[in-house]
């Protein structure tokens, strides 16, 4: 769970980096660094929104899971019923 915020609080600051090095400037320069932080909180932010969705769709996947076993029991138990009538 918290990997998945390092990961894309790491990823935030590596587009940091890309973004210098397409512009050509320096990496640790006094006035751009505040930008690090800032980029490692939007991507910290998205790693944690994304955490929310995976969620959500592990609850509604393992909702439709149970209904289809228990459509499914109800089936089997119908011809069952079927089978010894």
């Amino acid at each position: 769970m918290v990997h998945k915020v390092l990961f894309w609080t790491g990823f935030g600051v590596a587009v940091n980096f890309w973004r210098l090095g397409i512009e050509m400037r320096p990496f640790f320069n006094r006035g751009s660094l505040w930008a690090y932080p800032l980029y490692g909180g939007i991507g910290a932010s998205f790693g944690y929104w994304l955490l929310g969705v995976e969620e959500r769709q592990k609850a509604i996947l393992a909702d439709r899971r149970q209904s289809l076993l228990a459509k499914r029991a109800r089936r089997a138990e119908k011809a069952l019923e079927e089978a010894d009538a």
